[in-house]
């Protein structure tokens, strides 16, 4: 009796999870270029003067400014990926003004340090008065003090034009304007103070930053050091109505397909089949669940993968069930052969799943893009259908099981006729 209350229990909380938390789940994932509409932008970059290089620091910087770029225009989510050794890949989804948001995205980061000499109060830091190429390239680091406090270390070019700066600025501690603001663009990233002019080409800027503040700021100074100039190489437009019909069709289809596979195992497997599809919507919600904790993007190859594993944890429960039933032919009691055919089937399972694993471990490392998302999607279905279709539905079949309330073969779908004598 406890273990049917047990079922029970977990049944009805389940239900209540899945049923009060999956429209605003479905409302929480976010849907990629292929679904929702945008464009994508590729990217060459090349150094802005002749002598410079495209390092692998310097790349990641820019698409970490392209990213900060985008978000500002007011765009959700872009998605800036690296490719080879200096090309950078833009998807942005939901765009209504796409030449504008091409036009910010194609600029150059500007980097500047401004002062407020010679400036009214009203125009504030109105003076340039350093750049990104007074700076040596990757020069700025981050280290700890002996306070525990972030500090960011800075190397100059000419250590004469950095002291003429830093003196006419520590001119104005009286009035409390000797700031040497950080700007990247037009937007203000730190202010610190000079208090005496600084002969060297070296300096340091402290303040209380935590560490990926302080991180933060050196990968902009090394960003503004080593600006590089984007080319476009190629652009695609997907329009809003495509995507929406594509997602419309495949939730269709994958909807259709998946009360196809709950009606079938109702019908082959009885109580069950009964079982194995309510672990398969919670399977369904889990995966949700998943996407929405990793912040991932939801594609049509995802949608794919996400179908396909619907699929292998159909089978899985099969598999299971078969195995049982064989074991009930040969003229076992319900309870053996359930043991006997748990067993025999995990290895087999796990098998499957950790061979389709390794397939998507190597789409994931050697593609690219789509084929990216299509393993990563892949991947996570494999280890919620081992949580879901291997440890809960059993969960609940043993739990039914063992409270005797599910005694006889009928429940499996196994006539009197086709059990053999011992």
């Amino acid at each position: 009796m406890n273990r049917l209350l047990t079922f029970v229990l977990i049944v009805v909380l389940s239900a209540g999870v899945v049923g009060a938390t999956s429209p605003w789940l479905v409302k929480q994932i976010k849907l990629g270029l292929d679904l929702k509409g945008g464009f994508e932008i590729l990217y060459e970059a090349s150094p802005l003067d002749g002598g410079g290089k495209v390092s692998k620091d310097s790349l990641v910087q820019t698409a970490r400014s392209l990213e900060e770029r985008a978000n500002r225009t007011g765009v959700a989510e872009p998605d800036v990926s690296i490719e080879g050794t200096n090309r950078i890949r833009v998807k942005i989804a939901g765009v209504t003004d796409e030449a504008k948001v091409r036009e910010v995205l194609s600029k150059p980061a500007n980097l500047t340090f401004r002062s407020a000499v010679g400036c009214t109060p009203q125009q504030g830091y109105c003076k340039t008065e350093l750049n990104g190429s007074d700076f040596v390239p990757n020069g700025a680091s981050v280290r700890q003090s002996n306070l525990n406090a972030y500090e960011i270390d800075i190397k100059l070019k000419d250590a004469s034009k950095f002291a003429k700066v830093t003196g006419d600025i520590a001119k104005l501690a009286s009035t409390g304007n000797n700031q040497l603001a950080i700007y990247l663009d037009d937007q203000q990233i730190s202010a610190p103070n000079v208090n005496e002019e600084i002969n060297s080409n070296t300096a340091s800027i402290t303040g209380s930053f935590t560490l990926d503040e302080a991180n933060n700021l050196k990968n902009t100074i090394n960003l503004g050091a080593l600006p590089l100039k984007l080319t476009e190489k190629y652009t695609q437009s997907v329009g809003a109505t495509l995507g929406q019909l594509s997602l419309q069709e495949t939730l269709f289809a994958g909807g259709l397909a998946t009360v196809l596979i709950l009606l079938f195992m109702f019908v082959f497997y009885r109580i069950p089949g009964a079982i194995a599809s309510f672990a398969i919507i919670v399977y369904i919600w889990m995966l949700l669940l998943g996407f929405y904790l990793m912040d991932a993007t939801l594609t049509l190859p995802g949608i794919a993968a996400f179908i396909l594993g619907i699929g292998m944890a159909v089978d899985a429960n099969i598999i299971t069930f078969e195995r049982i039933r064989e074991e009930m032919r040969s003229g076992k009691s319900v309870l053996s052969s359930l043991k006997a055919g748990s067993k025999n089937s995990f290895r087999t399972i796990i098998d499957a799943h950790v061979t389709t694993v390794i397939a998507g471990l190597v789409l994931f490392f050697i593609g690219t893009g789509a084929v990216k998302g299509f393993a990563v999607t892949l991947i996570l279905s494999i280890v919620v259908s081992i949580i879901t279709n291997v440890g809960y539905s059993r969960l609940l079949l043993h739990l039914l099981i063992r409270s005797n309330k599910l005694v006889k073969p009928a429940y499996f779908g196994i006539k009197e006729s086709e059990i053999r004598a011992l």
